[in-house]
């Protein structure tokens, strides 16, 4: 009889093309990847793959396994969300990844929620980039993942995406600076300014540099971070000048710590968005967290 852990495997060996790739992803040896390949080659009396030193590619018995196999865990992932009562549930994990702006500001908040209806069920947030994130759901090593912007050039055809809300940006300026009771700002004044922003490589960066090179504006770079916070903090500091979501400085406008002014001539606005493995059926625990924020975005639907 098939086993299902072992199709399992042989599922993982075929998305990630590699013995070494399906092991990384299931915390598993190479070896012990192998030997089950091996066991379930021999339970069939067939062979499932032609290995080659850049992976393994499925041989026509293979490709025959691997549409059942994909049946068969479809059926049995439906089984499991029609009779299972995530209320009752005496532990599970939910395991999300986000941007770091939507990580620190947003996702407490609706986690915070989530655990109120859910409080046996755990939580675990993953913070990286927009390709991190992307990763980590190819890699099943997340759920359902959001990001702000948009994704890498090249998406992968497996990544499902829906926009949840625009998300407004603004220059930030600290309380002492020269601009901070305007109520707009030409964005020509940028140019040369003292600019603090995200590292290179991150889709934020690339998106800001993007937007104020098409006006041709170049920013004085003064400051490079990894995450909003200490942009944020470094703005408190006097050492630049930003661009940041809304969300991010709410707290410091109305404090009056921070300003918040528009551009005149650019606007300003991401999208921010849900994604997920189309590849993957969501589990219970995920069927709920998605019917949770059914009731902040009522557009949602998946």
């Amino acid at each position: 009889m098939l086993s299902l852990y072992k199709l399992e495997i042989f599922l993982a060996v075929v998305e990630e093309g590699t013995f070494s790739g399906a092991a990384k992803r299931l915390f598993m040896t190479q070896p012990a990847v192998s030997q089950h390949i091996q066991d379930l080659e021999a339970s069939l009396g067939a062979t499932l793959f032609n290995r080659h030193k850049r992976g393994a590619v499925l041989t026509p018995t293979g490709i025959k396994l691997y549409e059942y196999t994909r049946q068969i865990l479809y059926i049995v992932a439906e089984a499991e969300n029609a009779v299972t009562n995530v209320e009752r549930l005496q532990n599970g994990q939910l395991t999300l990844a986000a941007t770091p702006g939507i990580s620190v500001y947003l996702l407490p908040e609706w986690l915070g929620g989530f655990r109120n209806k859910y409080p046996n069920l755990t939580v675990s947030l993953q913070t990286g980039t927009t390709t991190e994130v992307v990763s980590s759901l190819l890699g099943r090593g997340a759920d359902l993942g959001f990001v702000e912007g948009e994704l890498p050039s090249n998406p992968n055809e497996n990544v499902g995406q829906v926009v949840l809300q625009p998300i407004a940006l603004y220059v930030v300026v600290g309380k002492d600076h020269a601009w901070r009771m305007r109520e707009a700002l030409p964005a020509a004044l940028l140019h040369g300014q003292p600019f603090i922003t995200r590292q290179v490589g991150s889709r934020t960066r690339t998106w800001i540099d993007a937007t104020l090179a098409r006006y041709g504006i170049k920013p004085h770079i003064v400051g490079e971070f990894d995450n909003p916070e200490a942009i944020k903090q470094a703005v408190l500091s006097n050492i630049g000048v930003t661009i940041l979501p809304d969300y991010v400085v709410r707290h410091e406008i109305n404090q009056k710590m921070l300003y918040a002014l528009p551009l005149e001539d650019v606007k300003l606005e991401r999208q921010m968005s849900l994604v997920w493995d189309k590849r993957q059926q969501f589990n219970p625990i995920t069927r709920a967290f998605l019917a949770y924020l059914r009731g902040l975005f009522p557009h949602l639907e998946l």
